[in-house]
């Protein structure tokens, strides 16, 4: 439904004949409502409707075809009457002209169209999940984000450290990226102050999660609230409500404390650990876990925006327990700092690794297309693409599934585009999907065999 405006080259009245939306059916019963009673009124007036009627079109058809007069009158009066029914309505909304149209053909078509495609979780934090929910939204109305809650530098970081609640950036993002991108209040809320006391580097949207957090009690209704302001399709979901810190052991015995510090600290990563070191989960997260029909991890700094939310342990749990098809979204580039000289398979492990278990993966989503004309500034920050080292990925058992999904561009950055994502993994899913189905039914298949020779 993305470019269904833009798209859809049809008059606007016709948009409402678009299969799927569930509104014709409705019309049809109105409309024949209303010609009965109106012709039970007319019989009780012993008006004789229908005698009167017959004779004038009898009289008509000596000189029209029947036919034709009574396809006449049928297209006139439903026209008439979905006109009315139409404005009537729309006067009771109180919105009228053409952008009203689209507004509420759109609705339907997401309504209709959109809460029939698979549940997704997506895990992960930072511009990565955000990335990623831009394009799925368009794939389904049944998303759930689960967003890391370690964050503690910039915004987030004073707010959490001033007023005592979950870091609500990445939380933000997410909402946003739910939201139609072209409503002027989610400018509003990805609004960034960049100038006066107390308010400089702080963003709308973050002192909003503030505000209701501290009106409503709760992050988690204060997240609700601002996602019925949005409008979103989907809700987002802090992983845990537990005021979770990241501790990161370095190779040289090194203790990190704070996710902010992490990167600066410039060195391999041992493990990850949270400081209290047992978070619970939030029951919303597990219950759409268990629910959910795809699994995406990733995109995002592996060891500060996804593995976080596996170690809560609930979390990975339930996701090595799941029958969804899961999949992992690899970084392009490696992150200086958390991810030097990574491959696929050392992505891959470390989440295996924190989250305890080899069933948390089916696959790994990776690029395959690095412009030839890749920024010289990569380089310089000790940044470079992740190598694809299919053989040691094989041997975790797990799939590989490669496809073009950065964003076209002449300068040679590389930035993940949200519509290529999605569409691979809705590709990848629906394969697998089929693939399980064709699977299912040749296993069916010798039984109802033998059942035939059974005599």
């Amino acid at each position: 439904m993305k470019n269904f405006r833009n798209t859809v080259k049809m008059p606007k009245d016709a948009g409402w004949l678009i299969p799927g939306l569930q509104v014709k059916r409705w019309f049809f019963l109105i409309f024949l409502g209303a010609i009965l009673m109106g012709l039970g009124f007319l019989i009780l007036c012993d008006i004789k409707p229908i005698f009167y009627t017959m004779e004038f079109i009898r009289k008509i058809a000596m000189n029209i075809s029947t036919e034709w007069i009574a396809f006449a009158v049928i297209m006139f009066g439903a026209a008439i009457f979905f006109k009315g029914w139409k404005q009537t309505n729309l006067s009771i909304l109180d919105i009228n002209n053409n952008r009203a149209d689209s507004n509420i053909l759109e609705a339907l078509y997401r309504r209709r169209k959109l809460n029939r495609g698979p549940k997704i979780v997506a895990i992960g934090g930072g511009t990565g999940l955000s990335m990623l929910l831009k394009g799925i939204k368009h794939i389904t109305n049944n998303i759930t984000a689960v967003v890391t809650v370690g964050d503690d530098g910039g915004s987030s970081g004073r707010l959490r450290e001033d007023m005592g609640i979950l870091p609500p950036g990445d939380i933000r993002n997410c909402i946003a990226a739910l939201a139609d991108d072209e409503d002027l209040i989610t400018k509003l809320f990805q609004y960034r102050f960049k100038s006066g006391e107390g308010l400089e580097g702080h963003s709308f949207g973050n002192l909003f999660l503030t505000a209701l957090c501290s009106i409503t009690g709760d992050m988690v209704r204060a997240v609700k609230e601002s996602s019925n302001v949005l409008s979103i399709r989907g809700r987002v979901l802090p992983a845990t409500l537990d005021d979770m810190k990241l501790v990161a052991e370095m190779e040289d015995g090194r203790i990190i404390r704070g996710e902010s510090n992490i990167p600066e600290a410039h060195g391999k990563i041992k493990r990850l650990f949270t400081d209290p070191s047992h978070c619970k989960a939030l029951e919303d997260v597990i219950a759409a876990i268990k629910d959910a029909d795809f699994i995406i991890m990733g995109p995002g700094s592996l060891y500060t925006s996804v593995i976080p939310n596996l170690l809560v342990e609930e979390i990975a749990r339930e996701v090595a327990a799941s029958n969804a098809k899961k999949i992992y979204v690899c970084n392009i580039m490696t992150q200086p700092g958390e991810t030097d000289n990574y491959t696929v398979s050392d992505h891959v492990n470390a989440l295996m690794k924190h989250a305890n278990s080899r069933r948390i993966l089916d696959a790994v989503l990776v690029n395959d297309f690095i412009p030839s004309n890749l920024a010289i500034k990569y380089q310089m920050a000790g940044s470079y693409p992740v190598k694809i080292d299919a053989e040691n990925i094989k041997k975790l058992g797990i799939k590989i599934f490669s496809k073009k999904l950065i964003e076209d561009n002449k300068e040679g950055l590389v930035r993940h585009s949200s519509n290529r994502v999605a569409r691979a993994l809705y590709y990848w899913y629906k394969k697998e999907h089929r693939n399980e189905r064709s699977t299912l039914f040749q296993h069916k298949e010798p039984a109802a065999t033998a059942i035939k020779g059974v005599k």
